[in-house]
């Protein structure tokens, strides 16, 4: 079979269970792989463990698996914009394991690289180095972080085509290829799918060694997370 699926329900059949470890790409409500999100809250699966950027917000992107009690722990790195988020974590219902936002990137990149771990003097001397190896580097501390390698990876891109190569637009490119990479089954959604050989090799971002399904999306909502304006004068 073949790696294009007609839907996110289809496309998950068969991988998703209790206390799997999830890879969600985004950046905020930006480029998030809404419909696998949706299929994900549909399928009833819990005890997650979501590797994000961010938790979403109320009632949108993650936050509808919050919502509905299915995450257990959230690896992450903002997630100041879910109500939801900041009373389960309060009230310690929801693990949390906080990473700064170029560390996230990097552990998941690395886990997709087949790279265990690596050194950063980011988070020397703060929380988040509590627990973690310290080591020293041409008199400066490094701690070590982890690659990150999950059950699965879920990812929204532009276009895509039926070797599940994949192209994102513009902030879409963020977490997505680094979520795409350290998934050990990955699935895309598209807006667009193109025939083989329509992508450039040079546009490829996410080459379809990566991805083993993919769909195309009927519908995305692309919500913005904050609009803030000022006064015309």
């Amino acid at each position: 079979m073949g790696k294009v699926y007609t839907k996110a329900s289809e496309a998950l059949a068969g991988l998703l269970k209790d206390n799997m470890t999830i890879a969600a790409g985004g950046f905020g409500l930006c480029g998030i792989p809404e419909h696998c999100i949706e299929a994900i809250q549909l399928s009833g699966v819990k005890g997650l463990t979501i590797v994000s950027n961010n938790a979403g917000v109320d009632g949108f992107g993650l936050g509808k698996l919050m919502e509905k009690g299915q995450i257990k722990k959230m690896i992450s790195s903002y997630v100041g914009e879910n109500k939801l988020f900041a009373e389960l974590f309060i009230s310690g219902k929801l693990e949390v394991e906080f990473n700064p936002q170029g560390t996230l990137a990097e552990r998941m990149r690395a886990g997709g690289a087949g790279i265990a771990g690596f050194y950063t003097r980011t988070g020397v001397g703060t929380v988040v180095a509590e627990g973690k190896e310290i080591r020293e580097f041409d008199g400066h501390q490094f701690v070590l972080e982890r690659g990150i390698v999950c059950d699965l990876g879920i990812v929204k891109a532009w276009k895509g085509d039926a070797e599940g190569n994949l192209v994102y637009r513009k902030a879409a490119r963020n977490f997505n290829p680094l979520a795409a990479m350290c998934g050990r089954v990955t699935v895309a959604e598209v807006e667009e799918m193109l025939p083989i050989g329509k992508i450039e090799p040079d546009n490829v971002h996410t080459p379809g060694i990566f991805v083993q399904r993919l769909f195309k999306g009927d519908h995305f909502e692309k919500r913005i997370e904050q609009r803030t304006t000022r006064k015309i004068a």
